[in-house]
């Protein structure tokens, strides 16, 4: 039997007000192209994946229209206030022929520089898990607790702690009713594992490589643009 098509979803309806300037940061280029268009590109490069949904803000005057990746079709939709708004919206907008079963993959649209490597990783431990798998890097550095006027109340222990990357992966039909749990319970989600752990799931953490960055500030994009542009001139 012929595993259901992976589907990606990009929400990017949101404003990128912490980076500041009048273009949200999903929009801002590095090594020539828009953020976005790079995390279109990594994900739709993958034989796996049969195409993407981006959800857009309403009144978005900088998407570019693309239609297609790779001979791939990209899909809009209107996305909500909340990045969990925008990723409902995005699985409700899929193709009929995207069932429950189906296998997506939510990607930040600021992370440009996803590789092939943790993408073939991902997929491989989300396609045989219930409960699905994300893109994580375990914390390295020390921790510090604050407390008032930025003093350190304590060092924290890094034991067991990751950062969550994107993409996540998760089935379809699970993805929906988690996020659609929480926003009845009115829990603002900031990525997707939070909404499948809290409806009982247990996603798997697959190490990713570190420069998979999302672009938050000036130094950011920088960096990006840097490691964009070594990528190009590799052979």
């Amino acid at each position: 039997m012929t595993a259901p098509a992976i589907w990606a979803v990009i929400p990017a309806a949101g404003r990128g007000t912490r980076f500041g300037g009048d273009v949200p940061k999903q929009y801002l280029e590095a090594a020539g192209q828009p953020l976005i268009a790079h995390a279109l590109d990594a994900l739709l490069a993958h034989p796996g994946v049969a195409g993407a949904m981006v959800a857009l803000a309403a009144d978005d005057p900088h998407w570019p229209g693309w239609t297609e990746f790779h001979g791939k079709p990209v899909l809009r939709c209107t996305g909500g206030g909340e990045r969990a708004d925008s990723v409902l919206a995005a699985l409700q907008a899929l193709p009929p022929g995207v069932g429950a079963d189906a296998l997506v993959l939510v990607h930040d649209a600021a992370r440009p520089n996803l590789q092939r490597c943790d993408l073939d990783r991902l997929i491989g431990a989300a396609s045989v898990d219930a409960d699905g798998a994300i893109l994580a890097a375990p914390v390295r550095d020390t921790l510090k607790r604050a407390g008032a006027e930025a003093r350190i109340v304590a060092t924290e222990s890094r034991e067991a702690l990751w950062r969550a990357l994107t993409p996540q992966a998760f089935r379809r039909g699970a993805l929906v009713d988690a996020l659609r749990q929480a926003q009845s319970a009115g829990l603002v989600v900031t990525d997707e594992a939070m909404a499948m752990e809290r409806s009982g799931a247990r996603p798997r953490l697959v190490e990713g490589r570190e420069d998979n960055l999302k672009v938050t500030t000036p130094a950011d994009l920088a960096l990006a643009g840097y490691l964009l542009s070594r990528r190009a001139s590799q052979p």
